[in-house]
């Protein structure tokens, strides 16, 4: 196969990976399945198969034919129109109502999943830094405590909402309490993120949008934009469900909020999620579902959870050292995230079994986590050797979440 060499070429390769994606995605997510695992989790899977850690790992040469560098700008750019229309549509499933209910857990566990995994995040720097190639000689020891932070705290905001909806939590007080606390850390992490860059770049200006115009984007969302979207809801009672004009409407408030988003550093899903929030429930839920659900699900979403695996070399954790501190990584993440997001629950009067869910949920830490380092690592704010430990531990704790929350949820009949 002759490497492409113009747009066409690429378009036509695009739709070869595509074929290939949504096969291995496919057949990975039903072994998955088997093997007890939801579906999303198969797809994550599949992307760091079809990288070079197994697949470009024994055939190379045909790897990097069927997945060339110049064509992962355009399967980045679908996935993240997949990413935002999956995120839109869970924000419509979300319920204010019970966040209001329960605002004081979610905030709660969501500053415990932020503060203690960052303060092991940080200790973890401290240990690291100056020590072989971890970081590299150009960053300083504050940019790595942030960026330990924030890689240890951040939680897989898109894989946490693709859990509760594949175990039909969505919309239910425990679904909306761990998304909640989910967006809140993701937000916080991305910020921290800004920071880092700011300080690695010295241009300060990616902070102070990122900060504060995320807050205005959410005011603007909520507090402007919801109300008047209301009066949607006479209108496609009148036209019997939605219109194309009303879709079309819709689907253009989608992409811009992701667009706005993703411009001010918060990254895209959070605008995409805010705007589900905003929306009519009901019938135009109701009917946004029945329209978009299907293809996102089916097509769109898998390129996200498959791309950045195309990106990650697990095949570098190779020595007895690098293992060791792997495991080191993965104990401090698992006793930072899942321990404190349970005892900040606990605290704040909710059941054993809920508390329990909450903290398996929560120290999911999936693609998000993984878009986190490519973005450090080309960045130049680590090496590839802290990159792929960190990859491991996103993978094992994303893996670990879902057997755990079933177990819980069977013992406790959490709901």
């Amino acid at each position: 196969m002759n490497p492409p060499t113009s747009a066409f070429d690429l378009s036509v390769l695009f739709f070869l990976q595509l074929t290939i994606i949504l096969a291995a995605c496919r057949v990975v997510g039903w072994i998955a399945k088997y093997l007890g695992q939801p579906q999303v989790v198969g797809e994550m899977i599949a992307g760091v198969l079809l990288g070079p850690s197994l697949f470009g790992l024994f055939l190379p040469d045909l790897q990097t034919q069927l997945f060339p560098a110049s064509s992962k700008p355009i399967l980045f750019s679908v996935c993240q129109i997949g990413l935002s229309l999956y995120m839109f549509l869970v924000g419509t499933e979300f319920r204010l109502e019970h966040f209001h209910e329960r605002g004081k857990t979610a905030i709660s566990v969501s500053l415990a999943g932020m503060l203690v995994p960052f303060a092991l995040g940080a200790l973890l720097a401290l240990w690291l830094h100056g020590q072989g190639t971890f970081f590299p000689e150009k960053v300083r020891l504050h940019e790595a405590i942030m960026f330990m932070g924030a890689s240890m705290c951040i939680t897989a905001f898109p894989m946490l909402a693709r859990i509760i909806v594949e175990n039909k939590l969505a919309g239910t007080s425990l679904g909306t309490l761990a998304l909640a606390a989910g967006a809140i850390d993701d937000v916080a992490a991305w910020c921290v993120l800004a920071i880092v860059l700011s300080s690695n770049t010295g241009d300060w200006t990616n902070s102070f949008m990122a900060i504060g115009g995320g807050a205005i984007y959410a005011a603007v969302v909520l507090m402007v934009l919801r109300p008047l979207l209301q009066r949607m809801t006479p209108m496609a009672a009148k036209a019997g469900g939605l219109t194309q004009g009303m879709l079309t409407f819709i689907t253009l408030l989608i992409m811009l909020g992701s667009f706005c988003t993703d411009k001010i550093g918060v990254y895209a899903v959070f605008g995409a999620f805010l705007m589900g929030c905003a929306m009519p429930r009901g019938l135009i839920s109701d009917e946004l579902k029945k329209q978009i659900e299907p293809l996102t699900l089916c097509l769109l979403l898998p390129l996200f959870f498959t791309y950045s695996g195309l990106n990650t070399r697990l095949d570098l954790v190779n020595q007895p050292w690098l293992f060791f501190v792997a495991m080191v990584v993965l104990v401090a993440a698992s006793v930072g995230k899942g321990v404190a997001c349970w005892g900040a629950a606990r605290l704040s009067g909710e059941s054993q079994g809920t508390s329990m869910a909450i903290g398996a949920l929560m120290n999911a830490r999936g693609l998000m986590e993984l878009i986190l380092l490519n973005i450090g690592r080309e960045k130049g704010i680590i090496g590839p050797e802290i990159f792929s430990i960190l990859v491991l531990m996103a993978i094992v704790t994303t893996l670990a979440a879902t057997p755990i929350f079933r177990w819980v949820r069977e013992r406790y009949s959490v709901t």
